[in-house]
């Protein structure tokens, strides 16, 4: 597998083999298949500076989820928020 990342500021639409397409957000990685690295138009994109292809290690360096305000991103639980009413009303 090899890791893609979008180098723009838009969402890009990436053509994969078989006529298949991976949308990527601005900054975002992804993996493609190791043959879909020698897509014609692929390496288009690379080319035109629109993409670049990372190296595995690279990858796990830069996927961090910290959100563009700098705060990381949180899920579950949101502290202050009451629970829904239930029963018969």
């Amino acid at each position: 597998m090899k890791s893609i990342r979008n180098t723009t500021q838009r969402p890009i639409r990436v053509p994969l083999p078989r006529g298949k397409k991976l949308h990527l957000g601005p900054g975002k990685i992804s993996e493609i298949g190791t043959p879909a690295a020698d897509h014609p138009p692929l390496k288009a994109l690379v080319e035109a500076g629109d993409i670049e292809i990372l190296a595995d290690s690279e990858r796990h360096v830069d996927s961090t989820t910290v959100t563009e305000g700098g705060r990381a991103s949180t899920q579950g639980y949101r502290s202050g928020a009451k629970a829904p009413r239930g029963g018969d009303r």
